[in-house]
């Protein structure tokens, strides 16, 4: 599977982050939404807010999921971890890069022996983080750099994909080829403001950087027409 096939409208390139605090504010989000134009993030503050259930309830609507957890523990605890995961039918789930090798082979192993096996990515940098934040922590290895090595780690160890911004899109898709799924978030529309992002792409230069999925939230989310911003984003990638 080329995972740079952006016309396939049975896979649609724009994943909605609902960052919301309940269920019923999320919920209102989905449903002026499409499953035909995106899918949906649900990450940690959501995920502990509303449960399991919420999942479920997404799924039977259609939509696929990317679970956003990005699970970083002993490798058993994550392994456990993305069992649980994949056994609520999410389309896609994550773990961090910096886990290190074995952490990320159980991951793969614990996905493999799921019943429903969806697609297991890895964080390498947060789209937060700048080179003087890398530094703060003890990361002395230019950012660009420390992606990339992440970026190999996570496909040693036999995994789907990384998150990553899409400024490093074009460097790992040449390294780490065309079924290497690259998932970036930071995508703002030309027009959007950055908000808290450090590192941002527009969605037409995140697809010709050789991004596969585009995580896209406040540009959609708090669009005073939801479903028009989505419809108009799909246009545009799906024209890339």
């Amino acid at each position: 599977m080329n995972m740079t096939n952006n016309s396939n409208t049975n896979d649609p390139k724009i994943i909605v982050a609902l960052d919301y605090a309940d269920a019923a504010s999320a919920l209102n989000l989905v449903n002026q939404l499409d499953p035909a134009l995106c899918r949906l993030k649900v990450g940690k503050e959501l995920f502990t807010a509303v449960g399991p259930q919420f999942i479920e309830e997404l799924t039977g609507a259609n939509f696929g999921v990317f679970l956003d957890l990005k699970f970083h523990d002993i490798p058993n605890t994550v392994a456990k971890a993305c069992s649980a995961a994949s056994n609520l039918g999410v389309w896609m789930l994550n773990v961090h890069a910096s886990g290190g090798l074995e952490m990320m082979q159980a991951a793969r192993q614990a996905v493999d022996n799921s019943d429903i096996k969806p697609l297991l990515i890895a964080v390498t940098v947060l789209t937060s983080m700048n080179q003087a934040g890398l530094n703060q922590i003890g990361i002395q290895t230019d950012l660009a750099t420390h992606v990339l090595n992440l970026a190999k780690l996570t496909q040693q160890a036999g995994l789907d994909g990384v998150v990553c911004s899409a400024l490093e899109a074009t460097t790992l898709r040449s390294q780490l080829g065309n079924d290497f799924c690259l998932v970036t978030p930071g995508i703002r529309p030309a027009h959007a403001s950055q908000d808290d992002q450090s590192r941002v792409v527009t969605p037409a230069d995140a697809l010709k950087n050789g991004s596969s999925y585009l995580v896209i939230g406040r540009p959609i989310t708090q669009a005073t027409h939801p479903l028009k911003a989505l419809e108009a984003i799909h246009a545009e990638c799906i024209h890339i």
